[in-house]
């Protein structure tokens, strides 16, 4: 098994102070600087998040944004009905599909700079019970996993099929297949799941603790996490009001498979912060320019490659594992062509600008107390653009591939 990536000196101390957190609540949130002349500068901005939230959006939302450098973060609103505090860039948000770019791509890279995992590889050549239902299946690669082509179902209701984690592994690999691979990109959880499955098999770990040894703790992430312990639960903004489990969902996984799979998968699970996401994506942005952060692990070279549109099938916007905006996307329409970001359905999202090395993070709880929220589909999009226009206000509407701009 491979040794983790990291600052050898730091991680006994991030560990000491991960376990210190277990006992009373999270570990202190590790802030990076913030520039006052880039929070005047993001005002308007901060006014649109504001009035989105006014109008029901989502009980509250963390804005972080990071442009060469310099980096602004907030907070607005509430954490919960019943919780008035209003959230900032230490507050805990579950990740929902965020967690598929944060843990189960980037640590997919590692496996490819490592030798351990090969893209073009069928998948039963890992998983040999993959190979059980209906269609080619022999003919998906890990690749169509990421491009979401590999011909699996987009859902499936496992958590009303298995009672542990393993029957849903095993549900999942063996599904059948809609239609070919490589046929058409339809965005599939049970991809994920999949491909969480190559890697815990490979490395021999659960996903978790992967996460945990390769990246939260070499980038000092202190308060990102599978399965946040009781005692951060106030840290953490509530979800939905889940009627399959009859209450609230506060640092309890909202994503129902998730929770069938023991609050840990490749698709959901990952609870994190504005201040823990900046340092993330600020080291994924070197890695997709070929730089390193100072004191930071090397990114995997993944990053340069995989965050661009593959175009396949033709006419996707989908790069390996990430996304890339199309259309009416939620990166708005003025981040360039060459942006990458993900979404996740609890109302969290990040997207990346390699271009004018700008990151944009929006965490809310829309789905608080109910999925329900007609108000949220434009928030992200809508306040992407206005901060776009405040940092650069003679950029032009982003062109699509067939020169269409929006």
């Amino acid at each position: 098994m491979s040794r983790p990536i990291g600052r050898l000196a730091c991680v006994g101390v991030l560990a000491a102070s991960l376990l210190a957190g277990c006992a009373g609540g999270p570990p202190p949130s590790r802030q990076l600087p913030r520039s006052a002349p880039l929070e005047a500068r993001l005002a308007p901005a901060a006014a649109v998040l504001d009035s989105a939230i006014a109008a029901g959006a989502a009980p509250g939302a963390v804005l972080a944004v990071s442009v060469r450098g310099e980096r602004f973060t907030y907070g607005v609103g509430r954490l919960g009905l019943d919780d008035p505090t209003r959230p900032d860039a230490a507050t805990l948000y579950d990740m929902a599909s965020l967690t598929k770019v944060i843990a189960l791509t980037t640590l997919a890279m590692m496996a490819v700079d490592e030798g351990k995992l090969v893209l073009d590889v069928p998948v039963v050549s890992y998983l040999p019970d993959f190979g059980r239902g209906l269609g080619p299946k022999g003919s998906v690669t890990v690749r169509d996993l990421l491009l979401h082509d590999s011909g699996l179902p987009a859902h499936r209701r496992l958590w009303e099929e298995t009672f542990v984690r393993e029957g849903a592994i095993l549900r999942t690999v063996t599904s059948d297949l809609e239609r070919a691979p490589g046929e058409r990109m339809v965005y599939s959880d049970l991809g994920a799941i999949t491909l969480m499955a190559i890697l815990e098999q490979v490395y021999e770990t659960r996903i978790d603790r992967l996460f945990r040894d390769r990246i939260a703790e070499p980038l000092g992430l202190t308060r990102t996490r599978f399965l946040p312990p009781g005692s951060w639960r106030r840290f953490v903004a509530p979800t939905e009001n889940d009627p399959w489990r009859g209450h609230v969902l506060r640092g309890e996984v909202h994503d129902e498979n998730a929770s069938r799979l023991g609050g840990v998968s490749g698709h959901a699970g990952l609870f994190s912060t504005a201040d823990d996401l900046l340092r993330f994506t600020e080291w994924a942005l070197a890695g997709a320019l070929g730089r390193q952060v100072a004191g930071d692990p090397p990114p995997p070279s993944g990053f340069a490659t995989w965050t661009v549109t593959q175009d396949h099938p033709h006419g996707s916007s989908r790069g390996l594992g990430w996304d890339t905006p199309s259309g009416r996307s939620s990166a708005g329409r003025i981040m360039s062509a060459r942006s990458f970001g993900h979404t996740g359905f609890t109302g969290t999202s990040i997207w990346i600008d390699p271009t004018r090395e700008t990151i944009i993070i929006l965490l809310t709880n829309r789905v608080h107390p109910t999925r329900n929220t007609p108000n949220f589909s434009l928030v992200r999009a809508v306040v992407a653009d206005a901060v776009m226009r405040a940092l650069f206000p003679d950029a032009p509407p982003r062109e699509t591939p067939d020169g269409v701009t929006g």
